[in-house]
């Protein structure tokens, strides 16, 4: 069921969800803004869809604990908060409020079980409750030169899905590219999973590869989006991953991971 919703600013934007008595939503801590009263908050250490899970696995309390910790070990090396928050109205409709960790636009994306969507650490928001969480492993030595797209979110199943980005969001296909699209892993907010992601070398390695990594501003890596499918390329990019670019010199950063 789609969440009905009103996205409201033009490059620092938020989103209200309104709840109706069957609905809920789960969102990254963080992201909540304000809420009517009759709409309860909670703090859990897993989704509603990994609670449900559990709940048809059966198991009792120990199959709920282990569900919990395996939730909690995937966030955990996703380098997100540990906890989601919930949100449910009570004796009718309800409206709560939420803005990305960065102030930008907001995407709402709505899924109807044939694809899901990666996303980026702190691009995710909020999700109904019908919308499966999980973490995307790309691979190990793509992870570590990509430097935070190591681990991406992974959301499918039906309902809403909402992504934010730093400053404005625009949204490209790799198939009018060509096919295959190069960004700083910090731009890449969020993609279709139809969409493979990978890592290249941003061109030879040599004197002019070295200035770029350390007077450039840019790793000696290159996220790279092949195949056909939207993708949100964020203005901003996260602080943590502007970070990493700057530390990641040829004689100290990447290089030393190959």
């Amino acid at each position: 069921m789609t969440v009905m919703h009103k996205v409201a600013g033009e490059l620092a934007q938020s989103v209200t969800c309104q709840l109706d008595q069957d609905q809920a939503v789960f969102a990254e801590a963080g992201t909540f803004r304000w809420k009517t009263t009759n709409v309860s908050i909670e703090t859990r250490l897993i989704s509603p869809k990994g609670a449900a899970q559990a709940a048809q696995k059966g198991g009792g309390l120990l199959g709920a604990a282990l569900a919990t910790a395996t939730e909690v070990g995937k966030r955990a090396l996703a380098g997100d908060s540990l906890a989601f928050q919930w949100f449910r109205p009570a004796g009718g409709s309800g409206l709560v409020s939420f803005a990305g960790e960065l102030a930008g636009q907001v995407r709402v994306l709505e899924l109807d079980g044939n694809g899901g969507w990666y996303v980026q650490r702190g691009a995710f928001v909020c999700a109904e409750d019908g919308i499966d969480f999980d973490i995307s492993f790309p691979g190990m030595r793509v992870g570590a030169r990509a430097g935070e797209g190591f681990v991406l979110q992974h959301f499918t199943g039906s309902g809403t899905l909402v992504v934010a980005g730093g400053g404005s969001l625009t949204e490209l296909d790799p198939a009018s590219y060509g096919g295959k699209l190069q960004l700083h892993a910090g731009a890449v907010a969020a993609f279709a999973d139809s969409v493979e992601f990978g890592v290249e070398r941003a061109g030879t390695l040599g004197a002019q590869a070295a200035m770029t990594a350390m007077f450039g501003g840019q790793s000696l890596y290159l996220a790279t989006l092949t195949g056909s499918g939207p993708v949100l390329v964020q203005a901003a990019l996260h602080r943590t991953m502007e970070e990493d670019n700057r530390r990641e010199t040829p004689a100290a950063g990447l290089l030393g991971r190959l």
